[in-house]
């Protein structure tokens, strides 16, 4: 006996004259996604709108002022487009100031972040008393710079201070900390790292904490000294830490300016980026388009090294 094959009913025909009706598309914008997008931009707009304000509107407007030659209060100026960009490059001036600048931020942010990792290795150490001395490393973050800078200021000073002091109970004598141009970057230097050292602990100790401690105990079992423990081990997985200290560290560094104002009010070998932009413009020389130019110069710095760093040191973070 044969079976056929079962067969499918074929709907019924439209009537003559008349077109299917399309399938309704599902309507994006429903009623709680709109409810969601307005509860997005009440928050979003009032801080868009200030960093709009107060961000956004005084850089377009730098970058304006730095194709003037304007001296400051005066009610004209004179629009010299790029000669101000021109005359800040082939000035015998801006080496020295490009130096400083360098050399200022490689010291203060590598010498910050190793020592605060040092740091943070010792108050990762379960002994007594480590609450406190954490406390104690951060808290120079936290103090106002201008106070700080002056209280180094007193240390240091070659007369009346209390390492003149230390030293001549020594049977030696002070440098010239402030007179002298190399001993005075030599000087602000140490006393930004001082600063900035606690926040670059705390930030490593974070670190250290959330490691994996079976990875330690493995090597650790492996027969792997504390050495190489940390070499391969703990310094790799901290570059996710390394790599966002790198980046808050550059840019504080970059933009340091009440120690440096405070210590050597007229600069004398401490001429950064920002500090001889507040000289021209508010020093003897009241040149308030080129220390807008100076302020331009030190952005595009500070934009370019961010973008190289989100570009490509990120590459060698590893993130597990």
């Amino acid at each position: 006996m044969s079976i056929s094959p079962a067969t499918t009913a074929a709907p019924p025909a439209a009537p003559a004259g008349t077109h299917p009706t399309p399938a309704k598309r599902p309507r994006y914008w429903t009623a709680r996604k709109r409810r969601d997008a307005l509860i997005f931009l009440a928050f979003a707009l009032p801080n868009m709108a200030l960093i709009a304000v107060f961000t956004y509107r005084p850089l377009i407007q730098n970058m304006y002022f730095s194709t003037l030659d304007w001296t400051l209060g005066a009610a004209t100026a004179t629009n010299v487009g790029l000669g101000n960009y021109i005359e800040f490059f082939t000035s015998a001036d801006a080496p020295t100031v490009l130096g400083t600048t360098a050399i200022f931020t490689v010291a203060t942010v590598g010498g910050a972040m190793i020592l605060g990792l040092l740091v943070a290795l010792a108050l990762n150490q379960n002994l007594r008393g480590s609450t406190f001395a954490r406390a104690a490393v951060f808290s120079p973050y936290v103090l106002s710079g201008v106070g700080v800078g002056l209280v180094w200021l007193f240390i240091f000073d070659p007369t009346y201070g209390v390492l003149s002091w230390v030293l001549r109970g020594l049977g030696a004598s002070s440098p010239q900390w402030i007179n002298d141009p190399n001993l005075a970057l030599v000087m602000v230097i140490i006393v930004y790292v001082w600063k900035n050292l606690g926040y670059c602990a705390v930030v490593y100790l974070a670190g250290l904490q959330s490691m994996p401690k079976e990875v330690m105990e493995a090597a650790s079992l492996d027969g792997a000294s504390g050495l190489r423990r940390f070499f391969s081990i703990t310094v790799p997985l901290l570059s996710p830490t390394t790599f966002f200290l790198v980046i808050t560290s550059l840019l504080s560094s970059l933009q340091a300016f009440d120690i440096i104002r405070i210590m050597t009010p007229t600069g004398n070998g401490t001429n950064t980026l920002i500090f001889d932009s507040y000289l021209q413009a508010f020093g003897a020389y009241n040149r308030a388009g080129y220390s807008a130019t100076i302020s331009v110069v030190l952005f595009v710095i500070l934009l370019v090294m961010t973008v190289f760093q989100l570009r490509f040191v990120e590459r060698k973070v590893h993130y597990s």
